[in-house]
């Protein structure tokens, strides 16, 4: 490529993107989606795009000030992935990059991909080596009880999807159980059904709620105690049939090998934000190939298609429309599968009155 793009700005959007429904986790309540929203400016006109999921409303002025001061860094530099997370990571080497600082490097890395595939003039996957192909996606609901987790599971077969994700983590296994069958009467046999814990359980009480889930048929359970408890993973893991999957956790490839190592998962699930970023995934998903292990995606769908395409293991993709209210096209689903852009880059675009309708700070 003759011309690399410098950087002119950073804009750093926060925003409360509203939820159709409230997500309920056995942890508590999101009623909308603390969103930032960056925009990579350049001094070759294109900007690239991407955003980040910070969980909780307190965390969107951190994150928003501590890109600001990476703008200060980074003016005039090219734009590259890799030189910018080779620039920050030397310039934080001593206080480390996990946490908030780790999120907002790999938004500004996602950003940079995106403005690297629009210079080049394709998608984001081309750019990646990728083709299109199916990427089967799944529905991902809450704690929802029985009444509305039916209604939402109903709506979701009806917009063309084949797998569900529920959460579980209520007081008891008898009202678990409930749930599960429940959700299994509307899905009937063929679609997949998928649990989430959120962490919620100790390890012997997670070992005798998975044993009891091991009958109904699920395609996997997820972080059934706390994610950093590999040793507690393996031992649930090595307890019952049913998959254990863990992975949207895992700040950096380092903290995936050591949890693959330890068996505390069948399955890999790393989040595009908290791993580092696009080529971070991709750097996962050819350790999964290694390992043998079918990788998935949590969250930032929009992006996490693309890298799909390139995964040897890919299993499936997460679907939760954290953006889609911020967004002027959000992504399209067929049939359960994921619809590519086609334009140059990730395919984000902001919805600008809609931007300013829900900026906060």
């Amino acid at each position: 490529m003759s011309f690399l793009p410098r950087l002119r700005a950073i804009k750093a959007t926060p925003v409360l993107s509203p939820l159709q429904t409230p997500l309920t986790t056995a942890s508590g309540i999101i009623a909308a989606s603390p969103l930032v929203l960056i925009d990579l400016e350049t001094d070759s006109g294109f900007t690239g795009r991407a955003y980040l999921f910070v969980y909780t409303p307190p965390a969107l002025g951190p994150i928003v000030q501590m890109l600001a001061s990476l703008s200060t860094e980074l003016v005039g530099a090219v734009v590259t992935p890799e030189g910018l997370v080779q620039t920050l990571g030397a310039r934080f080497r001593l206080l480390g990059t996990a946490g908030l600082l780790g999120m907002a490097i790999a938004g500004l890395e996602m950003a940079a991909w995106d403005v690297l595939a629009q210079t080049a003039g394709m998608p984001l996957y081309q750019v990646l080596g990728g083709q299109p192909k199916p990427i089967r996606a799944y529905a991902s609901l809450g704690l929802d009880g029985i009444e509305l987790g039916q209604h939402r599971v109903t709506a979701a077969l009806r917009q063309g999807f084949r797998a569900v994700k529920i959460k579980l983590g209520y007081p008891t296994l008898e009202e678990d159980l409930r749930v599960v069958r429940a959700m299994r009467e509307v899905l009937g046999s063929g679609p997949d059904l998928m649990v989430d814990y959120n962490q919620s359980l100790s390890v012997p009480e997670a070992i005798r709620r998975c044993v009891a889930l091991d009958e109904l048929g699920l395609t996997w359970i997820e972080e059934p105690t706390l994610q950093e408890d590999y040793a507690g993973h393996a031992e649930i893991a090595a307890q019952i049939t049913t998959p254990i999957q863990i992975g949207e956790n895992w700040f950096g490839l380092a903290e995936m090998t050591k949890a693959l190592d330890a068996h505390a998962s069948d399955l890999a699930m790393p989040d595009l934000m908290k791993i580092g970023g696009v080529s971070a995934w991709r750097g996962a998903a050819t350790l999964a190939q290694s390992r043998g292990v079918p990788i998935s995606t949590h969250l930032f769908h929009e992006i996490s298609a693309h890298l799909m395409t390139i995964a040897p293991t890919a299993d499936y993709l997460e679907v939760m429309d954290l953006a889609a209210p911020v967004l002027s096209e959000p992504m399209a689903f067929e049939n359960g599968f994921a619809v590519l852009p086609v334009r140059a880059g990730n395919g984000l675009v902001w919805d600008a009155a809609a931007v300013k309708r829900y900026q906060v700070i």
